[in-house]
């Protein structure tokens, strides 16, 4: 490639209150792909529209390659043969990052106090964080969550209160069973809230057999309804069984 084509001419905000974050993303990327970026700033409002009036574009950053327009950054990812996220696309990274998170964590706790990482109670931690943090991501959003929990809990359906109730359940439940104290109280609250979620999910997705975002991760998610939710309540439902059985 030659030097005039390694050479790449950005467009982006740079404004006193406000630093376009997709701007220096595209400015990090063409450096990445060893481009030489000719960065230039718009500072004010006025700067950007008429910048946007003269290239006839809606939106900033803009890239020029060879003087030819690539556009934003997902266009210029487009433009290196990088995927670009789907917002609408179904996914189980927040899942995938819960469950390793609270793996880890409870690893870290169990070597903290038996200086091994390998024991019972790490297993009975890595439940009892995983609901925690579960608990957490409903709570930051928890009408969000209520509207999708709503879609398909048999109880809240019913009584519309419990889809506010179940995270503060969950989270004193999980609390409840790290700390190995009042289990009376946390283990009928887990059975409870994880049996009814339990059969609410199977009846949701294999019985009825519709299609719903899971909101065991928060209301704006796009994990699928199904394997996942159910794991988490047949986890509940397990963990206050053998916390009983202890």
């Amino acid at each position: 490639m030659t030097e005039q084509a390694r050479h790449a001419k950005l467009y982006r905000m740079v404004m006193q209150d406000h630093i376009c974050p997709f701007g220096l993303k595209s400015r990090d990327l063409l450096k990445r792909e060893g481009y030489r970026v000719e960065d230039h700033w718009l500072t004010t409002r006025e700067e950007t529209d008429a910048f946007k009036q003269q290239y006839d574009v809606e939106t900033t950053p803009q890239t020029f390659i060879a003087d030819q327009r690539i556009g934003g950054y997902d266009d210029l990812r487009r433009y290196f043969d990088k995927p670009v996220k789907d917002p609408d696309e179904v996914t189980y990274q927040p899942v995938i990052a819960v469950f390793a998170t609270a793996a880890l964590m409870a690893l870290g706790v169990s070597w903290a106090a038996f200086d091994t990482s390998f024991s019972v109670r790490a297993l009975e931690w890595f439940v009892a964080i995983s609901m925690c943090v579960l608990a957490i991501l409903k709570l930051r959003d928890l009408e969000s969550f209520s509207n999708m929990f709503l879609g398909y809990d048999l109880l809240a359906q019913r009584w519309v209160r419990y889809a506010y109730l179940y995270p503060f359940g969950e989270a004193l439940a999980g609390i409840l069973m790290i700390a190995g104290a009042l289990l009376w109280l946390a283990i009928p609250v887990a059975l409870v809230i994880g049996s009814i979620g339990a059969i609410s999910v199977f009846k949701a997705v294999y019985i009825d057999k519709r299609e719903l975002k899971c909101a065991c991760v928060g209301g704006d998610s796009n994990v699928p309804l199904g394997f996942i939710s159910l794991t988490e309540n047949l986890m509940m439902i397990a963990m206050a069984l053998w916390m009983l059985a202890k």
